[in-house]
């Protein structure tokens, strides 16, 4: 599906960070008893993925708080009227229950107006950028101006339950071990972006268009479990990545008929943060290795759907594009889904 957009701006995303760090290296010397039984060698989980550490929050931290404090922070920068933000979307892998939707906590800590829709957008790593496009379209119907979108990612459960999993578990191998490396390297960061009709300080961003697609022949190469509070995952990496390669292959041809773009004119492709060697394979494949980037998966690991808005922060803060910049974000979830688009900074 190719889509374009007409006059619809986006802002720089705000980030909200755990104060919590862990290393790979910590992890491993956590894992040890498992690295002895196994006679794994220590080093290969940095070695693999590129990513030297990871943040994360406490136990029992919850999903609407750290999304809360980035939307706050969001809404206080630029004094944006409450009354004025339509809809409200929380589009995080992570979520206080099952029901009702985290965005209904969300909209009750703000203080929105009632008027405001509110709902959770779950789509895997994709949440945002989902989200993103769902709010531009309704933008464009008329029946919204502006869109507030959250996504709260807290891996600490994930990862400690993994830990502990893997180490009190008897019958792993080299091999069937494979499918629970992918859970080592989630990292945590909570995001919340402004969407609207109107280009402003808040949103000097202008969204182009893109293309989405899907390959739900993978939706069994990543799954994982639905309680909140004892969270587990299986992932086959490898398969998962051969198939978002073809699909991210597919994409970006859409994707540049759609921009009327050409390769060469991207001044930044931003993809999902996986780790180096999905980012490198990728866009090899993609035809894109030569493009200048922006990763954080080195010091954040893979942050679910914050994982794109928190590294496009990460550009604007550290090396602001020129005005105008043409960007490239290319979003991949499992199940398995991409969407990709293209803004004018």
């Amino acid at each position: 599906m190719k889509f374009k957009f007409n006059e619809i701006y986006i802002s720089t995303p705000e980030v909200n960070l755990p104060e919590l760090t862990i290393s790979s290296d910590e992890i491993e010397a956590k894992l040890s008893p498992l690295y002895e039984r196994l006679k794994l060698p220590h080093g290969r989980l940095e070695l693999m993925t590129g990513i030297k550490e990871r943040k994360y929050w406490q136990q029992g931290t919850l999903p609407s708080d750290i999304a809360c404090k980035a939307a706050k922070t969001l809404i206080d920068k630029f004094e944006i009227e409450l009354n004025s933000i339509d809809q409200l979307v929380h589009a995080s892998v992570c979520r206080n229950f099952l029901e009702p939707s985290t965005a209904s906590v969300i909209h009750h800590q703000l203080g929105l107006k009632s008027e405001c829709m509110i709902y959770d957008l779950s789509n895997a790593c994709l949440g945002v950028m989902s989200s993103i496009l769902s709010s531009a379209k309704l933008i464009e119907s008329g029946l919204i101006q502006t869109a507030l979108i959250v996504s709260g990612e807290n891996s600490g459960p994930l990862l400690m339950n993994t830990i502990e999993s893997l180490n009190n578990a008897t019958n792993l191998t080299r091999k069937n071990i494979k499918k629970y490396i992918a859970n080592l390297t989630i990292g945590s960061s909570a995001v919340a972006i402004l969407v609207s009709n109107k280009k402003s300080l808040a949103t000097p961003h202008k969204l182009i268009g893109g293309a989405g697609l899907c390959d739900t022949s993978a939706n069994k190469l990543c799954h994982g479990e639905g309680d909140t509070n004892n969270l587990m995952m299986e992932t086959d990496s490898e398969a998962l990545l051969e198939k978002g390669i073809s699909l991210s292959k597919k994409s970006i041809e859409l994707t540049l008929e759609s921009l009327d773009w050409t390769r060469d004119q991207f001044d930044y492709v931003i993809g999902h943060q996986v780790g180096s060697a999905h980012e490198e394979q990728t866009f090899k494949a993609m035809g894109i290795q030569d493009c200048k980037t922006i990763s954080t998966y080195e010091f954040l690991g893979n942050t679910g759907s914050a994982a794109l808005p928190s590294t496009l922060n990460h550009l604007a803060t550290t090396n602001t594009p020129k005005e105008n910049a043409k960007i490239g974000l290319l979003g991949i979830g499992s199940g398995l889904n991409t969407i990709m688009m293209g803004i004018l900074w």
